[in-house]
C-alpha cells in the first residue's frame, strides 16, 4: 500500500512539473509573475516633440501590468525615458511633459548660430534634467537607462550608460546644426538619431530578451518649411528616418503612433500626442502578451 501511494505521488509530479514546463496552462499574468520571466526592454526613439507619445506608450504599458526591465533611448526618447527611470511613475512622467514648454530646452545664442556649431547651447535643457531627476549619476537610476549619441568627430554610436543622466540626455538630444556638440567623455558628442534612432542592438546588449521599441519619425513629410531652422530639422528627421528603415525589424514589438502630421517642434498638441502613444500601444498588446507567452514556452530564441 505505501508503495502504490509513493507511485501515485510520483505520477502526480511528474504530471505537475510538466505542465510547468511546458507552459501551455500559464497564463500571460502567470508567466510574469515567474522568477525566470523574459526581460522586458523599451526602446524610445527620436523625433523631437513627438516623443511625447513616449509618455502614451508608458502609460499604457503601466496600466497593463507590462513590466519594463531597462530603458533605451536616442534623443528626446533619452529625455523621457530618464525621467521615467527615475521614477517609475507614468503619473508622474505625465504631469512633468504636460508642464514642458520649448523655453525649458531651448537656450538661443545668437553669435553661436553665426560663428559657433550650433544656435542653441544646451545648458536649459541639462538643467532641466537636473531638477527633474535629483540624482547626478546613470547608476543611481531604479531602471537600468541608456542613452545613445554619437561621436561626431569618428562617426561611430556611443552608448551612455554610466556618469552623469543630465549630460548623456544633452548629448543625445544635441540634434547637429540645432544644439551645440557636447564635449563629455573626452568625445564631441551629438544626437544619438544621427546614427540610431532606434537602437534595439543596445538593449540587446543589456541583456533584454523582448524588445518594444517605439518609432515616431515615420513620416518626413512637411510642406510648411520657411526658414534654416525649419530645413536642419527636416533634414535631420529625413535622416533620423532612413537610418532605422532596417533596425525597427530587429524589435519583437514595434509600436508606431500616429503622429506623422505633428511638427517636430510643436509643443501645442501634448494630449494628442500622448493619446496616439496610449492607442498604439493598446493595438499592439495581444502582439505584445503573445511574445512572452511564445518566449516563456520555448517557441522564440531566447538571446
Amino acid at each position: 500500500m505505501n508503495k502504490a501511494r509513493i507511485v501515485l505521488v510520483m505520477i502526480l509530479t511528474a504530471m505537475l512539473a510538466s505542465c510547468k514546463t511546458t507552459g501551455g496552462p500559464q497564463s500571460f499574468d502567470q508567466i510574469l509573475l515567474r522568477s525566470d520571466r523574459p526581460k522586458i526592454a523599451l526602446v524610445l526613439g527620436g523625433g523631437a516633440a513627438r516623443g511625447f507619445a513616449h509618455v502614451g506608450v508608458i502609460r499604457a504599458l503601466e496600466q497593463e501590468r507590462i513590466p519594463i526591465d531597462m530603458v533605451v533611448g536616442t534623443s528626446v526618447g533619452s529625455l523621457i525615458g530618464a525621467i521615467y527611470a527615475y521614477d517609475v511613475n507614468s503619473f508622474e512622467l505625465e504631469w512633468t511633459a504636460f508642464t514642458l514648454e520649448k523655453e525649458h530646452l531651448f537656450d538661443y545664442a545668437l553669435m553661436s548660430a553665426l560663428t559657433g556649431m550650433g544656435a542653441v547651447k544646451g545648458d536649459k535643457l541639462e538643467n532641466f534634467i537636473k531638477t527633474k531627476i535629483p540624482v547626478e549619476n546613470i547608476e543611481n537610476l531604479k531602471l537600468p537607462y541608456a542613452a545613445v549619441a554619437t561621436d561626431l568627430n569618428r562617426g561611430t554610436r556611443v552608448v551612455l550608460d554610466s556618469g552623469s543622466i543630465a549630460k548623456a540626455v544633452r548629448a543625445s538630444s544635441a540634434i547637429p546644426g540645432v544644439f551645440q556638440p557636447v564635449q563629455y567623455q573626452g568625445k564631441l558628442l551629438v544626437d544619438g538619431g544621427v546614427v540610431d534612432n532606434i537602437p534595439i542592438s543596445v538593449a540587446r546588449d543589456m541583456g533584454a530578451d523582448i524588445v518594444i521599441a517605439v518609432d515616431i519619425g515615420e513620416n518626413v513629410t512637411n510642406f510648411n518649411l520657411t526658414n534654416l531652422f525649419d530645413v536642419i530639422l527636416q533634414a535631420v528627421n529625413i535622416m533620423f528616418n532612413d537610418n532605422v528603415a532596417f533596425r525597427k525589424k530587429d524589435a519583437d514589438v514595434l509600436i508606431t503612433p500616429a503622429v506623422g502630421n505633428v511638427g517636430m517642434l510643436d509643443f501645442t498638441q501634448k494630449k494628442r500626442v500622448m493619446q496616439a502613444g496610449m492607442e498604439a500601444t493598446q493595438k499592439a498588446l495581444p502582439e505584445i502578451r503573445s511574445k512572452v507567452e511564445d518566449w516563456a514556452q520555448g517557441k522564440v530564441t531566447k538571446r
